[in-house]
């Protein structure tokens, strides 16, 4: 069965990498996108990608949702992404986040909303695999290590603080994201590390991500596939992963 498929942010950096293999899926059928800038133009004249030159990308998710799709991806920006995402609930989508900067507060009311429309989200501050089995690692760590900071790197301009990706491990690990610090300086892209000590001895557990969104495309055309089998709000891409 095919899945329709419309994407918030289509032409941005992630965003217009899953574009392009959302194009090669046979099983996903991208119907619509997002992108306030290139409104009125195909995201196939966008892109360069001839297997995208039938997608019309749209200024709202109002006019993008005007024909329901099964599945909405959310990859715009903090500000826009919690009326995105309620927005495509309400309209009987599943709906897959790879937003970061989204608040707990944010986090408790999509999941009243995504209850209520008896639908999935499947929010995942980072798609890619080595960060799942980095976060899988600091979970079983921090059982026998209960002292521990996150130390949150990433360019220079980077609008959210502390990233989608540490806020997610910083839940995980039982805190809020007090407990992670921020530098947002020349020469990173992003990684994230979570630094555990006892007297004596300490261990150190980081992922860095490189100049590509190549990475995140395989884990959120996995998302995608298995967010409607979901009801209410899943944290993390390892929830649909045999870890």
């Amino acid at each position: 069965m095919s899945l329709s498929v419309c994407l918030a942010g289509a032409t941005g950096w992630a965003g217009s990498a899953l574009a392009r293999g959302l194009a090669a899926q046979p099983d996903l059928h991208l119907t619509s996108a997002i992108g306030r800038r290139h409104a009125g133009r195909t995201l196939g004249e966008v892109l360069g990608e001839p297997g995208l030159s039938t997608v019309r990308v749209h200024a709202t998710v109002t006019e993008a949702l005007a024909a329901p799709c099964d599945v909405f991806v959310e990859y715009t920006t903090p500000e826009v992404a919690k009326r995105h995402v309620l927005g495509a609930l309400a309209r009987g989508s599943h709906v897959v986040v790879g937003t970061s900067g989204l608040t707990e507060d944010d986090y408790g009311e999509i999941e009243a909303a995504a209850r209520g429309a008896g639908r999935g989200v499947l929010a995942c501050g980072n798609f890619a695999l080595t960060v799942v089995l980095m976060q899988r690692f600091a979970e079983m760590a921090a059982r026998h290590l209960p002292h521990w900071e996150v130390v949150d790197y990433a360019k220079l301009g980077k609008k959210d603080a502390p990233s989608g990706t540490a806020r997610e491990l910083a839940h995980r690990l039982g805190s809020d994201p007090a407990r992670v610090h921020s530098l947002r300086v020349p020469g990173f892209v992003l990684s994230t590390e979570v630094i555990f000590g006892l007297p004596g001895q300490r261990l150190s557990l980081r992922h860095d991500s490189g100049e590509s969104a190549e990475p995140y495309v395989g884990g959120a055309l996995l998302a995608i596939r298995k967010v409607s089998g979901l009801v209410g709000l899943h944290r993390g891409l390892d929830t649909v992963l045999d870890l």
